[in-house]
């Protein structure tokens, strides 16, 4: 019998994709823009326009009970549950996926399992195992074989961001306020990825946003497991040119030929800021 794959809104995955998905469920984290809820339907465009002009948007991980929802309503179509969860070092939304279960309890539906996955990943690099996920289910792939293949590979999936703007950073703790500063006056732009234990650590500096772009395909190149054969996701902050710029450096080095494009999501924007431009691959390693 096939299973339900629960993931949330921080995978960041384009609805290109996720409207083809069969058997998956998002979960949504929540924003506010200026102390107010944000507006239904609201695009990444506006949301980074927003952010341009001053507003300040802040994030709420998801709660115990948008995961009872969710789950109920797989549970009772008879269904075992995966939940792919965004990274717990970045979000409590983990714990409250495993709270859910706990709610629920062993015996309101005998018989059926709820498996938790801590991606230790971010936006599209979650994605990326989503998709994978559901890829292997599909092709007849049992939830343990799922399970183990993420248990498996998820420390492989490569994840390396640059940003415009330090100052949304500094805002979260990742940086000081004088390297923020400092480095906005000498147009030094971060190169980061997340580590093992899921969290975003600054790695290098690249002086100007076109070589830290030309970091990125370095990194691929130093890490990236035949990465002309793989299937490369991009995820940005409202600066579509530059990752139109980064796919053609992949497939000019590489001959890669397919690339899932999406926003950065509000949630993760909120701290990373408009012109944050990520990309992941699969590597030995991270």
């Amino acid at each position: 019998m096939s299973f339900h794959i629960i993931t949330d809104s921080c995978c960041d995955l384009p609805e290109s994709l996720t409207s083809t998905y069969q058997d998956l469920d998002i979960v949504n984290l929540t924003f506010t823009i200026d102390g107010e809820p944000a507006p239904s339907g609201m695009t990444g465009k506006e949301f980074y326009d927003r952010l341009r002009k001053g507003s300040i948007s802040k994030t709420s991980q998801a709660n115990p009970e948008d995961f009872v929802t969710v789950y109920k309503k797989a549970l009772e179509k008879g269904k075992d549950i995966l939940y792919i969860g965004f990274s717990s070092a970045l979000s409590g939304t983990l714990e409250s996926g495993r709270r859910a279960v706990e709610i629920i309890g062993q015996t309101t539906y005998p018989g059926r399992r709820i498996i938790t996955v801590d991606s230790l990943s971010a936006a599209l690099g979650l994605g990326f195992l989503v998709d994978s996920a559901i890829r292997l289910r599909d092709s007849g792939k049992n939830l343990e074989e799922v399970f183990n293949w993420l248990e498996s590979n998820k420390l492989k999936v490569n994840h390396w961001f640059t940003v415009n703007d330090l100052h949304f950073l500094q805002r979260g703790g990742r940086i000081t306020l004088g390297t923020a500063w400092l480095g906005s006056v000498l147009n030094i732009k971060p190169v980061m990825n997340v580590d093992d234990l899921g969290r975003l650590i600054p790695r290098e500096k690249a002086l100007g946003r076109n070589k830290a772009i030309h970091r990125l395909v370095q990194k691929m190149k130093e890490l990236a497991v035949d990465p002309g054969n793989q299937r490369i996701f991009i995820c940005h902050g409202d600066c579509l040119e530059d990752a139109e710029m980064l796919v053609e450096l992949i497939r000019k080095t590489f001959g890669t030929k397919e690339f899932v494009i999406n926003d950065v999501g509000p949630v993760i924007g909120s701290h990373s800021g408009p012109g944050t431009l990520a990309l992941f691959f699969m590597g030995a390693h991270r």
